[in-house]
């Protein structure tokens, strides 16, 4: 592990934060952190109406291995202010050597796959003020991002009616981020990657076909393409997806392909199909499946590429229904064929870069009893809720997914009662719950963390994948519009709600007795 991957993968600011702690004697105060997200992704011309939890094992993959050991406590050793003065003291050093450790921690999480909802706790932290405290950089940067991406990804996947879709993101991430990134898109809902380190980490295969330099490579030598196509074919003749638009897709690339395809199946081969990467990508898939069909490989597949996303796949499918029959081509047979290669839009998520979850203090331990907290601002939606608390999912009669409702820790929720939920950022709206109206109760958050010990062993990829996979299904259409959807009810119970109220109130007396 590098510094730079180490337990200084952090900002500043925390480490000189905990050395007030240590001067002030809090450093081993018992606190508690959540970390939540404000609002959904907004792409500009599309919006997301949910989020795909991620991260949480590359977090405490981290968090077994950052320690304050001898290369970090010198490279700290030898900072200095602005005036040249010794940044730490030694004595503070000799506290995070001695008596720093993840392992004082308690963590709850909402578990990788599940799909989450803005302003309700993903993840509480709890444990000495120092320790919680530093664990803030590293948790936003690598669950923001992931659940960022394993959002993109799904939407994605639903766009294209869950066909065959595959990660190519990497050429286009940032840095050793591609990795994260398509660790999150195989979680949120891609097939396979391309990107061969994370498919080994998981233990899937990867998948990926030629580039267009190896078409160029042969016609720059005086050869046809088609002599490129057969090459490809000889070393993977029962994995050939030909890439049929470096030259004329229609009168030159697609031909060639079939002419290889027949004689890969005369030697008892049965090829994979096309990419095509360029121009009109539903007019193209339609042309190319009847070129297909007529020669006689009606189930060879179409993969499609190029800067898509779900928007693009959304349209492209809506083409393909609407103009396959003027050509003779079964749209439903065709789009059943169709895989989707997606890369920049979603490694990055065009749009929408930064998942903003923040990771805010609502507790405090005064010795007595645990104490809420709360940062009092003139945006009541950037006024976290206080308290310890627990998260529940309520489904109505249908079995859908009607409210994520937060609560203070302990408290009950009674089907069988009306109960009144509030918005849980302006307490000045309310709604009631019919008793009936709700069928089952889930508790959300699961121990990840504590004891000393990590609690979650690393999951597989399916296990994480069955959970989006329900979730999703739960969604009424409206949340998963592409455009303009449906907002989910995130509530506060009444109880959480009055909480808040009262703590704003206090907060505000403070403030003017200043």
């Amino acid at each position: 592990m590098t510094v730079s991957q180490s337990i200084l993968f952090t900002d500043l600011y925390q480490l000189t934060m905990g050395q007030v702690y240590f001067r002030e004697g809090l450093a081993e105060r018992q606190v508690q952190f959540d970390h939540f997200f404000r609002s959904n992704p907004d792409y500009g011309n599309h919006q997301a109406g949910f989020c795909v939890n991620a991260g949480m094992g590359w977090l405490l993959d981290w968090m077994a291995s950052a320690t304050f050991n001898s290369t970090v406590l010198d490279s700290l050793r030898e900072m200095r202010d602005p005036l040249g003065n010794l940044l730490f003291s030694n004595d503070y050093l000799a506290f995070l050597e001695s008596s720093f450790s993840f392992e004082q921690l308690h963590i709850k999480a909402i578990p990788e796959g599940r799909v989450v909802h803005p302003n309700t706790p993903l993840t509480i932290v709890s444990g000495p003020m120092v320790v919680a405290q530093l664990l803030e950089t590293a948790l936003l940067a690598m669950l923001n991002y992931q659940t960022l991406i394993a959002t993109r990804a799904a939407r994605i996947r639903h766009a294209g009616r869950s066909q065959l879709m595959l990660d190519f993101g990497m050429r286009r991430g940032h840095d050793f981020g591609a990795n994260a990134g398509s660790r999150a898109a195989l979680i949120g809902g891609a097939d396979f990657t391309s990107n061969v380190g994370i498919s080994q980490y998981f233990g899937v295969q990867p998948r990926g076909t030629h580039a267009h330099s190896m078409v160029q490579v042969f016609m720059a030598l005086g050869m046809p393409e088609i002599e490129a196509f057969r090459a490809y074919a000889r070393s993977y003749p029962d994995q050939c997806l030909l890439l049929v638009d470096t030259v004329d897709t229609l009168n030159s690339g697609v031909p060639n392909a079939i002419k290889v395809f027949e004689e890969l199946k005369r030697r008892g081969h049965k090829p994979l199909g096309v990419r095509l990467d360029s121009g009109d990508l539903a007019f193209l898939s339609i042309q190319a499946a009847k070129m297909l069909d007529n020669a006689g490989f009606s189930d060879a597949g179409i993969a499609l590429s190029n800067n898509l996303d779900e928007l693009a796949i959304w349209q492209i499918i809506t083409q393909i229904q609407q103009e396959a029959s003027r050509y003779g081509v079964d749209a439903d047979h065709l789009v059943k064929r169709l895989s989707f290669g997606v890369g920049t839009r979603m490694i990055t998520s065009e749009g929408d870069s930064s998942l903003g979850g923040v990771y805010k203090l609502v507790s405090v331990d005064d010795g007595d009893a645990w104490q809420p907290a709360m940062k009092l601002s003139d945006s009541a939606s950037k006024t976290p809720n206080p308290g310890k608390k627990s998260v529940r999912r309520l489904y109505d009669r249908r079995g859908n997914a009607a409210v994520d409702l937060v609560s203070t820790a302990g408290e009950k929720f009674d089907i069988t009662a009306d109960n009144t939920v509030f918005h849980p950022v302006d307490v000045s709206k309310s709604r009631v719950l019919k008793a009936g109206d709700i069928s089952r109760v889930e508790d959300l958050h699961a121990p990840v963390y504590g004891d000393g010990k990590r609690l979650l062993e690393p999951e597989p990829l399916a296990v994480m994948r069955e959970r989006r996979i329900a979730d999703i299904e739960c969604l009424d259409p409206g949340v998963l519009r592409l455009v303009n959807p449906h907002i989910y009810h995130v509530s506060s119970s009444e109880e959480l709600s009055n909480l808040r109220s009262d703590l704003v109130a206090k907060l505000r007396g403070q403030r003017q007795r200043a």
